[in-house]
C-alpha cells in the first residue's frame, strides 16, 4: 500500500498508531518523539531541525481518526486495486512525464515530487526506466544541488528531501547514469549537508543512497578531503540511532566500506570519536549482523596505534568485547579475539591484561583452547598465552583448575 506522507511518523517512517503534535504544529508517533526528547535530550523538531522550548505532547485524534479509516478503505479495495494494476504502467508514463514538466517549471516542487514518488515506489522496471530516459534523474539532481546555495531556504531544503526519497529507490549501478550523477561532486556535498542537517527522513533517503553507492564501488577519497571529521560525526550519529534501525544499519555498511578503503579515513573516524560510539553500541547489538558490523569497525580501528590509544583508554572497552565472545555468533568470537590479539600485541598495558583477567576475556579465551582441530583464531589464543600467561596466573582470581591447563600449554611449546 501507498502510505499517504502525512500519516507517516517522521522520525521511524512508519504509519503512526498514536500520533501526537508538538510546538512546531507536526505530529509524530509517541514513543519515537518521547525518545528524541526525554531520553536523547533534544531541544529541536527532528523534522524541522527547528529550536523549541515546549516540550508538551498533544494527542492527535483527528490524524489517527483519518488514519483509521484510511486503513479501513484500503483493506476493502485492495482486491479492486490489485485488478486494475494491468492498465497502470501506461497511465503511470503520462502521469510522471506531467510530473516531471511540473517540477521543472514550478518553484512548488514538494507535492509534485511526492506524487512522483507514490508512482516510482511501484518498483516497476518499465517505469523506474521510463524515468531515468526521460532524463528524471537530471531534474532531481537539479534540485538537490540547489541547496549548496540555498541552504537556508526551508522549501529548498524540503524539496531536495523528497528529491532524494524519489532517488533512493532507483537501483545504483556503476556502469548507470543515475550512479554518475550522484558521484558528481556537487551531488556528494549537497548529500553531505543533508546527512548533517536534514530531517530524520531526509537522513534516512541520503544513507540508503550511500549504501548503494558502496556496493557500487564508489571511491569516497573525496568526501574525506571535503568533509573531513564532520562527514564521521553525521554517520556516527545515525549509527547510534535507536529509532530508525534501518539508518543506522545502513550507516553501519557505508562506515565498513570507507574505513576498509584506507588508513586516513580511520585516522578521521578516530578523531570524530568512532571508537567511543561503537563501544558503547556493543552491549545493546544483540543481533548477530548489527554486533558483526560493529565488531569489524573496531577491529579496522584497532589497526592503527591512535585506535588501539582510543580504544585502552575507553573503561568499557575490554568489558564490552569480551561479552560478545561465545555469546553471539562464531563471526563475532573471531573478531573479538583479533582485536583482542592486537591488543595484547601492540598496546598491552598492564591495566588492559588485568581488565581481560577480572573480565572474563582470559577465560573465554581459555574455553577456545578446549575446541579441537586448528584455526587461526585457536592460533591467536595460544600467542596471548605464551605472551601474557605467566603473568595471569601471578593474579589470586586466576582459577587455580586453569593453572594447570595453562602449564599443559606451555609444555606444549
Amino acid at each position: 500500500m501507498d502510505v499517504p506522507p502525512d500519516f507517516l511518523c517522521p522520525i521511524s517512517m512508519e504509519l503512526m498508531e498514536d500520533p501526537v503534535t508538538i510546538a512546531t504544529g507536526l505530529s509524530y508517533e509517541r514513543k519515537n518523539i518521547e525518545k528524541w526528547f526525554f531520553t536523547y535530550k533534544k531541544k529541536t523538531c527532528p523534522a524541522t531541525m527547528q529550536s523549541i522550548k515546549n516540550f508538551d505532547l498533544t494527542p492527535n485524534h483527528n490524524l489517527k481518526r483519518l488514519i483509521l479509516a484510511w486503513q479501513n478503505q484500503n483493506k476493502a479495495s485492495q482486491s479492486c486495486s490489485s485488478s486494475s494494476s494491468s492498465s497502470s504502467p501506461s497511465v503511470k508514463h503520462d502521469e510522471m512525464l506531467s510530473l516531471l514538466k511540473t517540477i521543472e517549471s514550478s518553484p512548488f516542487k514538494v507535492s509534485s515530487l511526492k506524487k512522483l514518488r507514490s508512482i516510482i515506489e511501484i518498483g516497476d522496471e518499465i517505469i523506474n526506466t521510463d524515468f531515468i530516459l526521460s532524463s528524471g534523474v537530471e531534474v532531481l539532481v537539479q534540485i538537490i544541488v540547489q541547496i549548496l546555495y540555498e541552504s537556508h531556504d526551508f522549501v529548498t531544503f524540503s524539496a531536495c528531501e523528497e528529491a532524494l526519497g524519489v532517488l533512493q529507490q532507483l537501483p545504483l549501478s556503476e556502469e548507470e547514469r543515475t550512479f554518475e550523477l550522484l558521484s558528481k561532486q556537487e551531488s556528494i556535498k549537497s548529500m553531505a549537508i543533508m546527512l548533517q542537517r536534514g530531517s530524520a527522513e531526509g537522513r534516512l533517503y541520503t544513507i540508503t543512497i550511500f549504501q548503494k553507492m558502496s556496493k557500487s564501488n564508489y571511491d569516497w577519497n573525496f568526501v574525506i578531503q571535503d568533509q573531513g571529521i564532520d562527514f564521521f560525526k553525521s554517520l556516527l550519529e545515525l549509527v547510534s540511532d535507536e529509532i530508525c534501525t534501518k539508518a543506522s544499519s545502513r550507516a553501519l555498511d557505508v562506515l565498513i566500506d570507507i574505513l576498509g578503503g584506507s588508513k586516513k579515513s580511520r585516522l578521521k573516524a578516530i578523531e570524530a570519536g568512532a571508537v567511543c560510539v561503537l563501544i558503547e553500541l556493543l552491549p545493546d547489538s544483540n543481533r548477530s549482523s548489527k554486533c558483526e558490523k560493529v565488531l569489524v569497525l573496531l577491529k579496522l580501528l584497532c589497526e592503527c596505534a591512535e585506535g588501539r590509544q582510543a580504544l585502552v583508554e575507553h573503561g568499557m572497552a575490554i568489558a564490552a568485547i569480551s561479552k560478545k565472545m561465545l555469546h553471539v555468533s562464531n563471526t563475532t568470537t573471531k573478531i573479538a579475539v583479533k582485536i583482542l590479539w592486537r591488543i595484547c600485541s601492540l598496546h598491552p598495558t598492564e591495566r588492559v591484561l588485568e581488565e581481560m583477567l577480572v573480565y572474563g576475556s582470559v577465560k573465554k579465551l581459555l574455553a577456545l583452547l578446549h575446541i579441537d582441530g586448528r584455526s587461526s583464531t585457536k592460533d591467536k589464543v595460544l600467542k596471548m598465552f605464551k605472551l601474557h600467561g605467566n603473568l595471569w596466573k601471578r593474579y589470586p582470581c586466576f582459577p587455580c583448575e586453569m593453572k594447570e591447563y595453562l602449564a599443559l600449554v606451555d609444555d606444549s611449546r
